[in-house]
């Protein structure tokens, strides 16, 4: 009779994390979480503060129409001068050029903070089509990175970017869903020991830790309240295909565009020149897109999915391209900001533009699949992008129909650049 190997034969098991290993990472993540969103918020509100001051306060008292064209022109070339002022003047010139960051933030010295945190406060309040992901992610890893090596000198160092990522991703979205899916990603791509589940723990509940801290002072809610949406049908799976590929299309036009628009800027060499002139452009842009086109596109989004059929699909088209572009000029002249919210904004005037053109395309349909595409093609992660495109309509018949759409879409993104550069200027893939 043969003889068994039973060490051969037996299954490879991953060996799990006592509890006892775990369970002293809770309280640092709970700080880090609290802070984070805690910053986070404290931002977006001194934004909306001066925004109001600067589009409502002072038009007003100069009588003069706050989303005129004259005014939506100076202030974005005032923008400009005030960052490029920041970029120049200010210890740490406001961080790394925004064009070379993603949401993996390098771990910034305590220096370049002040001025990186001031920056996207003004491009926030000023008009750029930029949201505050990126850079506020930067921070948060920073402050972490300092503030943690000195009250817990023992932990791993790598810990801390995890934990104030998430924490910081859990606050923006209010979920700590939308973190567990992009660190799922990050851990893809890493040697990691033990489960997935056990290396996800802490930066889960510092996650939920900010989610938690931004529901309770600023309810953050994502929901379009568009028409309802029943049972999917083939002809929505057909629809949202053809809108998805759309969106991914356009979005790659933006990446393909990318190196050559911000090399352009980059010839000026100064920022006291890239920045007013990307104001500049901003502002021809605002006049031919309109107001809506304007900020990080969150407000503005709400506003288009308010009335879905309030506007022309040539209206929802030229606000498409005016705001991709718009994004692409403000990523690429030195303004600090992420670029998943204006993404956003530009895939959901693509699916009304779809509903527009095609009554039968649904609303809901034609937003999800659109803005799905758009991220997928500025981002390349999946999970994030599908859950942001699921996470505004409040239908349980969208997701999968999503999951479907998202592997066509997938097809034409896979392998090609995205929307950041590395130092030297060539595409990351």
């Amino acid at each position: 009779m043969p003889v068994v190997d039973t060490e051969q034969q037996a299954p490879s098991v991953t060996p799990s994390t006592p509890a006892r290993v775990l369970l002293p990472s809770v309280l640092p993540a709970v700080a880090v979480g609290v802070m984070s969103s805690l910053l986070l918020v404290g931002v977006e509100v001194a934004a909306e503060e001066l925004q109001g001051v600067l589009w409502e306060t002072v038009p007003g008292a100069l009588g003069i129409g706050r989303y005129s064209v004259a005014w939506m022109f100076v202030m974005l070339v005032a923008t400009g001068v005030a960052v490029g002022l920041v970029v120049w003047k200010v210890p740490g010139h406001a961080g790394p050029d925004p064009a070379t960051v993603g949401l993996d933030a390098p771990v910034l010295p305590p220096v370049v903070l002040p001025g990186l945190l001031l920056a996207t406060a003004l491009t926030l309040a000023g008009g750029p089509s930029l949201g505050p992901e990126n850079p506020i992610i930067a921070v948060n890893v920073g402050l972490a990175v300092w503030l943690g090596g000195r009250a817990v000198p023992r932990a791993p160092g790598r810990i801390w970017p995890a934990l104030a990522e998430a924490a910081t991703i859990g606050a923006l979205f209010g979920t700590p869903v939308a973190a567990a899916l992009v660190i799922s990603e990050v851990l893809s791509r890493q040697e990691t020991r033990g489960l997935l589940w056990d290396n996800l723990f802490a930066p889960l509940t510092a996650a939920a830790a900010g989610a938690l801290t931004a529901e309770l002072i600023d309810r953050p809610s994502f929901d379009l309240d568009l028409p309802s949406f029943g049972r999917p049908g083939w002809a929505d799976l057909l629809a949202a295909v053809v809108v998805a590929a759309a969106g991914a299309l356009l979005g790659m036009c933006a990446v393909r565009a990318l190196p050559y628009v911000h090399g352009a800027f980059r010839r000026l060499r100064h920022p006291m020149l890239m920045l007013p002139a990307g104001g500049a452009v901003l502002g021809a842009l605002a006049a031919l897109g309109g107001h809506l086109t304007l900020f990080k596109g969150l407000d503005e989004v709400a506003e288009l999915a308010h009335d879905p059929d309030g506007w022309s699909a040539g209206d929802f088209a030229v606000m498409t391209v005016v705001k991709l572009a718009a994004l692409l000029v403000a990523a690429s002249c030195g303004f600090r900001g992420g670029r998943i919210f204006p993404a956003v904004f530009a895939g959901t005037a693509l699916g009304l533009c779809a509903h527009a053109l095609v009554s039968g395309v649904h609303p809901s349909v034609g937003v999800s699949a659109g803005v799905l595409g758009m991220l997928l093609a500025i981002t390349r992660q999946g999970w994030i992008s599908l859950f942001i495109a699921a996470v505004l309509i409040d239908s349980p018949g969208i997701l999968a129909l999503l999951c479907i759409t998202s592997l066509p879409a997938w097809l034409l993104v896979t392998g090609r650049p995205q929307m950041q550069l590395r130092p030297d200027g060539t595409p990351v893939r």
